[in-house]
């Protein structure tokens, strides 16, 4: 399966992939096209973002090396985990998953199970998002997956069944922290162990 995943990757289509948290939908990080396949089959709308997705915050700092220094010094206090972090980006690169806001970037590099982790390891960065449809119950289960992402996916990876939580999204673009959602990580820890970053 990981053979398939990976060859559906890089020819642009979209994977279904187990993560720390819950199932996510993932395609090739570094074209246009393979992003906007990810909005269509969860019916997101293109103003908002998606992330990329990594087994290590290295391969991301190749890709977006401007994060190197605070953020990621910022970034290593807290991955890998159950976080998507969002950061600054100053290049506008990969446009095409920021949404309405180009000059900021997600970054998710969970604690991935080993079967996810293969995968990554072979295409470095995906575009990710969670695999259901805007607005729908996140897929702690392959069955949660709704049928036309299934359908349409290139390759489908069963991880068994997941904590179900989605990750904590923390917004660090600006001097203070932000919680955008407290998901599998509470916030209060969050903010903890942030502050222990030194300055």
């Amino acid at each position: 399966m990981s053979e398939q995943a990976v060859a559906a990757i890089r020819s642009g289509k979209a994977v279904v992939l187990p993560t720390d948290t819950v199932y996510g939908l993932v395609t090739d990080a570094y074209r246009e096209g393979p992003a906007r396949l990810l909005y269509r089959l969860k019916s997101r709308p293109e103003a908002m973002p998606c992330a990329l997705l990594a087994a290590e915050l290295d391969a991301i700092l190749e890709v977006v090396p401007e994060l190197r220094g605070r953020a990621a010094v910022t970034a290593r206090a807290l991955l890998p985990g159950a976080y998507t972090l969002v950061l600054p980006n100053p290049a506008r690169r990969f446009r095409w998953l920021c949404g309405s806001t180009p000059e900021a970037i997600g970054l998710r590099v969970p604690d991935l199970p080993a079967v996810s982790r293969a995968i990554l390891d072979r295409v470095a960065v995906v575009a990710s998002t969670s695999a259901n449809l805007h607005g729908g119950q996140e897929a702690r289960r392959l069955d949660d997956v709704p049928d036309e992402i299934r359908r349409e996916a290139g390759a489908v990876v069963d991880g068994g069944e997941l904590p179900g939580v989605p990750s904590t999204v923390v917004d660090l673009t600006a001097r203070e922290p932000r919680i955008l959602r407290e998901g599998a990580v509470p916030a209060a820890e969050v903010l903890e162990r942030l502050r222990a970053v030194p300055v």
